[in-house]
């Protein structure tokens, strides 16, 4: 392991196959809340899943103490976009659920999220969903060895932009992972490209747009924690942890490990 770059971490091969360990267990714990996710359930009830999906799978849940957060999940629902605590909400048909989760594993993490509509929703939410995680495949299908962090910020928002008006969070963005949950460098979800530290292998970051149907501009509820629309707009947040190899990009919290979004886009996978 190296640092470059004002403090960024270069993994080794060996390292980044540990962070794979955590990551699978970050999408799989993601794919049993996806599947338990419907109306009546609580956000408590998904966090109990999550943290007895992590444990089991031998790894530590990122959350649950970070900075004093009481849940092993983040659960943001409608116009809340992130940092939602779980607990006595009810999920209701015709809701956005959306589902912040990180586990340990040897001191390594991984750190995914989905957003996942209850039922039949609008259209718009549909389409919403949709465009907020395209964006983070493009974001991520960016990344080339010798590029900048920005390039990926570039692709993020060119593609939401794209696709209609939406709201893209400029105050919260994705990071640096390794041996910390957020570490440096920060990455953006829009913005020029060519900037930032360079891309090199060894690299790890999450990438995570989080996007509105209506406005950017955000507040912080008086739990500290749940970050809502000044709007009252909905908000889709998607992110995975991916990391580049001489081959290119392996999402290390994908359970394919990205290969067949990244073959879509016609970029190379650098998985193992």
């Amino acid at each position: 392991m190296g640092l470059r770059d004002r403090g960024v971490e270069i993994k080794t091969p060996e390292q980044l196959d540990v962070m794979r360990r955590a990551g699978l267990v970050v999408g799989e714990t993601l794919e049993r809340l996806r599947a338990a996710v419907a109306p009546g359930v609580t956000t408590g009830e998904l966090d109990a899943i999550a943290e007895e999906s992590i444990r089991s799978a031998g790894a530590t849940p990122s959350f649950l103490g970070y900075h004093g957060f009481p849940g092993s999940i983040c659960a943001s629902v409608n116009d809340e976009v992130v940092h939602g605590i779980p607990g006595d909400r009810v999920i209701a048909a015709g809701d956005v659920v959306s589902i912040d989760c990180g586990a340990i594993v040897d001191g390594w993490h991984g750190d995914a999220a989905l957003t996942v509509a209850v039922g039949e929703v609008s259209p718009a939410l549909t389409r919403l969903l949709q465009v907020t995680e395209d964006a983070l495949w493009h974001g991520i299908a960016a990344a080339r060895i010798g590029g900048r962090v920005t390039d990926i910020s570039h692709a993020v928002e060119k593609h939401v932009r794209s696709q209609g008006d939406y709201g893209i969070l400029e105050d919260y963005t994705g990071h640096g992972i390794g041996t910390a949950m957020h570490q440096p460098p920060n990455v953006p979800n829009y913005g020029r490209p060519g900037r930032g530290p360079k891309l090199v292998p060894g690299i790890a970051l999450a990438v995570e747009p989080m996007v509105t149907l209506g406005t950017h501009e955000t507040t912080t509820l008086d739990d500290d924690w749940t970050v809502v629309t000044d709007d009252g707009s909905w908000a889709a947040h998607f992110e995975h942890s991916f990391a580049l190899t001489p081959d290119g990009a392996w999402v290390l919290t994908a359970l394919d490990g990205g290969e067949a979004r990244l073959a879509a886009l016609g970029v190379p996978f650098g998985g193992r």
